[in-house]
């Protein structure tokens, strides 16, 4: 396989994906096919501490959340567990939070999900069945705009940062939650359970190869934190960092329009 440089990368791709649409198609049909075992091999995988990093990232954003007049979308929302964290780190108040995802199956899980947890919380999220880089919604819509784990997979970075920045309000923030790559002992022994390990369980309990293969492959390919961060502020925004959780297995990007 040739080298391929990160600078040079326009997003994700699977397998057999050809262009943006063709990769769309190919990371729906990905996450459709995982969809039932979705969150077991999420925890299972992460040995929970994936709970961790939502719970962390929702911290972030307590100003945000705690105001019961914000408007918050979480992107590529999965089955939604940014969402409702979120929606626990809010408390009492109740601002307006959206889940959106392009595939069905997830978003079906996710409303599962919420219907079971209404007796707990006050007001569960919402959810639509969006494309990321093509969203339905006006410009300068939102106050804050996550993803959690989802962005990695879109077949344009730099478009889909562009479209973040599109529906955020003037001084909105957004924080990207995704996989990074650690360094030393610590890098080395997580590179041979991520790309040795992992994707044999994975596909193990669900049956399906393809999408725990893609995983370490996606993650090797997507940008090193100072690129991300250049791309955030050549995507309009004013500010822009990463933080990293768990020695750098994963960490959040965080910007300001």
């Amino acid at each position: 396989m040739p080298d391929i440089s990160k600078s040079t990368v326009v997003g994700a791709a699977p397998a057999g994906a050809k262009d943006r649409h063709s990769t769309a198609q190919a990371v729906e049909a990905m996450f459709t096919s995982i969809a039932p075992r979705y969150d077991l091999l999420n925890h299972l995988l992460s040995l929970s501490v994936d709970r961790f990093w939502w719970r962390a990232a929702a911290r972030t954003f307590q100003p945000v959340v705690a105001n019961s007049d914000a408007t918050i979308l979480d992107l590529c929302c999965g089955t939604g567990d940014m969402a409702f964290a979120l929606r626990r780190q809010a408390g009492k108040v109740s601002p307006r939070i959206l889940g959106a995802d392009f595939s069905h199956a997830m978003l079906q899980r996710a409303a599962a999900k919420s219907a079971a947890a209404k007796t707990k919380q006050n007001g569960t999220p919402g959810w639509i069945e969006a494309d990321a880089l093509n969203l339905p919604f006006p410009a300068e819509h939102f106050d804050l705009v996550t993803s959690a784990f989802g962005f990695r997979n879109l077949a344009d970075y730099d478009a889909g940062l562009r479209e973040i920045v599109r529906v955020l309000r003037p001084d909105g923030e957004c924080g990207i939650l995704d996989f990074g790559e650690p360094r030393g002992a610590i890098g080395a022994f997580y590179r041979i359970y991520f790309k040795q390990i992992l994707p044999r369980i994975g596909t193990l309990i669900s049956g399906v190869r393809g999408p725990y293969a893609y995983l370490p492959a996606s993650v090797e390919r997507f940008p090193a934190p100072d690129e991300m961060i250049q791309r955030m502020k050549a995507a309009g925004f004013a500010e822009a960092s990463w933080t990293p959780y768990t020695f750098g297995i994963a960490g959040l990007y965080r910007g300001k329009k």
